[in-house]
């Protein structure tokens, strides 16, 4: 595992420390906007009565695979909402594979999911709004009782704090029981060396796996609320 977590900026008095977690992501954002621009040209360029292949047939496979986690939560409003999810979704899907290069996971730094998470609770708020009106927005609140009122509010705040507890528990535990493993793997040595024979498959289920859906479940769970609020079709 690699041992810096983070960097440290000074601008006279004042100190600035990113997290390696945060530079992680910044680099495959970068890298996920020149994939994407070659991506662009590969489809430009694909001859559309022949099958696509190369890279245009996997950015296809990969736009399908983002389709059918939210499509069936935001349903006809999936076209305008594709590009921002994806986006994000193929994001994290990389991120969370970084820990097989021994680099910290972005979805196991708290702050980093609850910005995803609070992202969706705006979009909630403002298309809910937007649907009703302010004032039907805050009636919804005190149906079907008003004295369940609390009970409604605390409903409604239990979503972004359920989607970044659940993002950062379950990859920041991975890569605890990873660094676990490897410390006692390392404590056994020479006989611990027999134990990196192992190694390919903890990070098949933590970093692979468990990444995997552990990005299933945030957009499915986050788009199924936003979808009660966009959309006027019934699941």
């Amino acid at each position: 595992m690699n041992e810096v977590s983070s960097i440290t900026i000074h601008f006279g008095s004042f100190e600035l420390v990113i997290q390696q977690s945060i530079l992680v992501w910044l680099v495959v954002c970068v890298l996920i906007c020149i994939l994407a621009w070659f991506a662009g040209r590969a489809i430009d360029k694909a001859d559309p009565s022949k099958a696509p292949t190369g890279l245009a047939y996997w950015s296809e496979e990969l736009y399908n695979l983002c389709l059918y986690v939210v499509k069936g939560n935001l349903r006809e409003t999936t076209g305008r909402y594709m590009p921002i999810f994806g986006t994000i979704m193929v994001g994290m899907l990389i991120s969370n594979l970084t820990g097989l290069v021994g680099f910290q996971n972005p979805t196991s730094n708290v702050s980093f999911n609850a910005t995803l998470a609070v992202m969706f609770f705006l979009m909630i708020q403002y298309n809910a709004i937007k649907k009703g009106g302010l004032m039907a927005r805050l009636k919804g609140l005190t149906e079907p009782m008003w004295f369940l009122t609390p009970l409604n509010i605390i409903g409604e705040l239990a979503v972004p704090l359920s989607l970044t507890m659940r993002l950062f528990g379950n990859i920041l535990a991975g890569t605890i029981i990873s660094l676990l493993i490897y410390t006692l793997i390392k404590s056994l040595a020479p006989w611990g060396y027999l134990g990196l024979t192992l190694t390919p498959f903890i990070h098949v289920y933590f970093d692979v796996f468990s990444g995997v859906i552990q990005t299933y479940i945030f957009f499915t769970l986050g788009t199924y609320f936003l979808g009660e609020q966009v959309s006027n079709e019934e699941i």
